[in-house]
C-alpha cells in the first residue's frame, strides 16, 4: 500500500495540509539532497574546528539560506584554549539557523565535527560514492545524512506549500573532541535552544529513549620524581599502579554495591580503566603511566560528590607509593539525561516515525542508555524535552571504515521529519 493509499483512506484526507503532506513525500527524491550530502562529505570535519568550520557553515548556509533561514555564527575559542588551557584569537563554535513565522519553536541539533577516517577504508572517505542504494562516505550515518533528511524535507514541503506547526531553529555545533561539548553547553546556556529539541544521530530503530546515565572521564598521570639526593630509591610508577588498582577495584565494588542496593531501573552506575599508558621504547622502566577512567552515574547523584569520590580513591591508591607527582585532569564530562521522553511532542514523533520508516505502533520499546549525552547540559539549562532519531544501524559502520547509510533510510527519516513538522492536526499511523 502506498502513502496515497493509505492517506486517501484517512478520516483526515479531507485537510488541505494533509493532502499536501501526501504530495510531498514523493518529491523528497526529486530534493537534489543527494547531491547535497556529496557536498558535506567532502568537507573533511574530523580535525580542529578552525580546519574546516567557515567552509562547512559556508556550504550549510548555502544549502538553507534559499529556505528562508537567518543565520549567526557564535565566536568562541581557538583549540588551544580549552579548559585549563591558554590560547590566543578567535574563531566560531557554532552556528544558529532560524526561520521565524511566530509559530512554536522546534530545535534541531547537528554536530559539524566527525570521527577520523581512520584505516581499512576501500572506498574515499571523503567523496560519496554510491553503491545500488547505498551511500558511503564519513558521515553519512552520524549528521551529514540527517542534515540532508532535513534539508530535503523543508525542501519537499516548501514545494508543494506544505504548511509546518513548528518554526525549525537548527543548531550547529563544531564542539573539539575533547569530551567538553562547550559549544553545545553555551547554546543552551544563553537560550538558543528553544521549545523543546530534536536530536537525529540516534539509531534507525524503533525506540523511544528514556535518557542515559551522566559520564565522567578522568585522565590520571603518575610520574616518577628525582629520588632525594643521597637516596638510592629507583622510583618506578609501574609499582604504585598495583595499590592503585586495587583501591579502585574496591571503588568499582562500593559503587555496584549501592547500585544494587538502590533497585533502580535504569542502567546501574558503573566504573572501568578504559586505558592505560606507560613507558617509552628502550626505557629500562617508565618514568610515568597514564590511566583513563570512566564513571558513569545516575541523575540522583551529585556530579561534584562522584567526582571528588573518584579524585579521592586515586590519591589514596598512590599515597604509600612515595616519590611520585600524581595528577588527575577531567577529560570529559555528560550530565545525566532523565525523562526525556515525558512531554507533549513525543507521540507525535512517534507517529512521525512510525509514517516514514514504518515501524509498526506496537514494536516501540522505551529504552535507555549507558552511554553519555551532552543533552544533558541542555536539560540542565531547562530544556526537558528530548525527541531521537537518526540513521544508526550496526551494520553501516559508523565510527568505522567503509562507513554508509542508504537512500531508503535517508528519505525515511526525511519523511519523518516533514510528518511530525507538518501543519497536520494528525499523523496518520500504520
Amino acid at each position: 500500500m502506498t502513502d496515497g493509499d493509505f492517506l486517501a483512506g484517512h478520516s483526515l484526507y479531507d485537510h488541505a495540509d494533509l493532502d499536501r503532506l501526501s504530495l510531498a513525500a514523493p518529491l523528497l527524491g526529486a530534493t537534489g539532497w543527494i547531491d547535497g550530502l556529496a557536498r558535506l562529505v567532502s568537507i573533511d570535519c574530523s580535525g580542529q574546528p578552525s580546519s574546516c568550520f567557515h567552509a562547512y557553515a559556508d556550504l550549510l548556509q548555502d544549502m538553507f539560506a534559499p529556505l528562508g533561514f537567518s543565520f549567526r555564527r557564535l565566536p568562541g575559542p581557538l583549540e588551544g584554549s580549552g579548559p585549563g588551557k591558554t590560547g590566543s584569537g578567535e574563531t566560531a563554535v557554532g552556528m544558529v539557523a532560524a526561520r521565524r513565522t511566530g509559530r512554536r519553536v522546534c530545535t534541531i541539533y547537528f554536530r559539524m565535527n566527525s570521527m577520523p577516517a581512520g584505516e581499512g577504508w576501500t572506498r574515499p572517505p571523503f567523496a560519496l560514492t554510491r553503491q545500488s542504494s547505498r551511500l558511503y562516505g564519513r558521515g553519512t550515518t552520524e549528521m551529514k545524512g540527517a542534515i540532508a533528511a532535513v534539508w530535503a524535507a523543508l525542501r519537499a514541503a516548501d514545494a508543494v506549500g506544505l504548511g509546518l506547526s513548528y518554526d525549525p531553529v537548527l543548531i550547529f555545533c563544531a564542539d573539539r573532541d575533547d569530551g567538553h561539548h562547550v559549544a553545545l553547553r553555551r547554546m543552551a546556556a544563553e537560550g538558543l535552544v528553544e521549545g523543546h529539541l530534536m536530536c537525529l544521530d540516534g539509531p534507525a530503530t524503533p525506540r523511544i529513549w528514556s535518557g542515559s546515565l551522566g559520564s565522567i572521564h578522568l585522565s590520571v598521570s603518575v610520574e616518577g620524581l628525582e629520588p632525594p639526593e643521597g637516596s638510592m630509591a629507583v622510583v618506578n610508577p609501574v609499582e604504585a599502579m598495583a595499590p592503585l588498582m586495587a583501591r579502585l577495584l574496591r571503588l568499582k565494588q562500593e559503587i555496584e554495591s549501592r547500585a544494587g542496593e538502590a533497585g533502580q531501573e535504569e542502567p546501574p552506575a558503573a566504573l572501568a580503566v578504559t586505558s592505560i599508558h606507560g613507558g617509552t621504547p628502550g626505557a629500562e622502566w617508565p618514568a610515568s603511566c597514564n590511566l583513563l577512567l570512566s564513571r558513569s552515574y545516575t541523575a540522583r547523584e551529585d556530579f561534584r560528590s562522584v567526582l571528588g569520590e573518584l579524585q579521592a580513591a586515586v590519591h589514596e591508591g598512590c599515597v604509600n607509593a612515595g616519590h611520585l607527582n600524581v595528577q588527575t585532569v577531567l577529560s570529559g564530562h555528560c550530565a545525566p539525561v532523565q525523562n526525556p521522553d515525558r512531554g507533549p511532542n513525543w507521540p507525535r514523533w512517534q507517529e512521525a516515525l512510525n509514517w516514514g520508516f514504518g515501524y509498526p505502533m506496537g514494536r516501540f520499546r522505551r529504552l535507555g542508555s549507558r552511554e553519555g549525552s551532552p543533552l544533558g547540559f541542555v536539560q540542565q539549562a531547562g530544556v526537558q524535552e528530548l525527541l531521537l532519531g537518526g540513521l544508526r544501524r550496526a551494520a553501516c559502520t559508523p565510527t568505522g571504515p567503509d562507513e554508509f547509510t542508504t537512500i531508503e533510510d535517508v528519505e525515511a527519516l526525511a519523511r519523518s521529519v516533514l510528518a511530525y513538522l507538518a501543519e497536520v492536526p494528525e499523523i496518520p499511523t500504520y
